[in-house]
């Protein structure tokens, strides 16, 4: 389930994306996206601890996206917030962890199930790009939210 962290971080990458290359302040981007202030605050911290986001303090500061957006991923955003996209660990890529009470991992239908469930979430996920997303759903720069 998407987290409404994952859902905020989105939203704000889509402020980002639709600023023309402007640097905004969290204030500005928390009214672009519906998220709350400090919330928000937060998350950027998390988005450019993952590479996402570049920040800058004073005058001139504000934060941007670390690269153009048809380049972000929306699975690696939710990656970067919530973590691995399987709905198991045993079906993870990046997050691997055998069940407990599964005596035979290789042998297991669950994991299986699970494992082709994550890898078409994936495809969509990893399939669609920032400015894909930021085009259809996110508010554009200068728009009443």
């Amino acid at each position: 389930m998407l987290t409404m962290k994952a859902k905020y971080a989105l939203r704000a990458l889509g402020a980002l994306a639709n600023s023309d290359g402007e640097r905004l302040q969290a204030r500005a981007i928390a009214e672009r996206s519906g998220a709350p202030e400090k919330f928000l605050e937060a998350i950027l911290v998390e988005l450019r601890d993952a590479g996402l986001v570049e920040s800058r303090r004073g005058q001139q500061g504000g934060h941007a996206l670390s690269r153009p957006a048809e380049a972000i991923r929306i699975g690696d955003v939710i990656r970067a917030i919530d973590g691995p996209l399987a709905p198991v660990r045993c079906a993870s890529v990046t997050a691997y962890r055998a069940c407990a009470e599964c005596p035979e991992p290789d042998a297991c239908a669950l994991r299986a199930l699970m494992r082709d469930a994550r890898d078409a979430l994936a495809g969509v996920l990893d399939g669609r790009s920032l400015r894909d997303f930021a085009g259809v759903d996110a508010p554009r720069a200068g728009a009443s939210a």
